[in-house]
């Protein structure tokens, strides 16, 4: 699929990319060649060939998914300029 001057035009005005109109014919020639790699991988068979997330098998690291408040609080509420009962202090801003 070869991509001419006004498409290259339009691809460049939807992506917000500022391109001079000398430069549209290499910017629609780098598109081509983009595409046209594209049609190559299409060509391979990848029949049979299970998706994979690495080169090699390995499963990822897993921790119990449990919800605590990380037994911080007085550590963090000492960066706080006011804090009451445990929780930051802010100053009223709705009447």
């Amino acid at each position: 699929m070869s991509i001419d001057i006004s498409t290259a035009r339009k691809v460049a005005h939807l992506a917000r990319i500022a391109v001079k109109e000398e430069d549209l014919p290499a910017l629609a020639g780098e598109l081509s060649a983009v595409l046209a790699f594209m049609e190559q991988l299409n060509e391979v068979d990848v029949e049979g060939v299970e998706p994979m997330t690495s080169v090699t098998p390995m499963r990822l690291k897993r921790r119990k998914d449990v919800v605590t408040d990380g037994n911080i609080q007085k550590q963090i509420l000492s960066n706080a300029p006011d804090a009451r009962e445990g929780f930051f202090a802010v100053p009223k801003v709705v009447e």
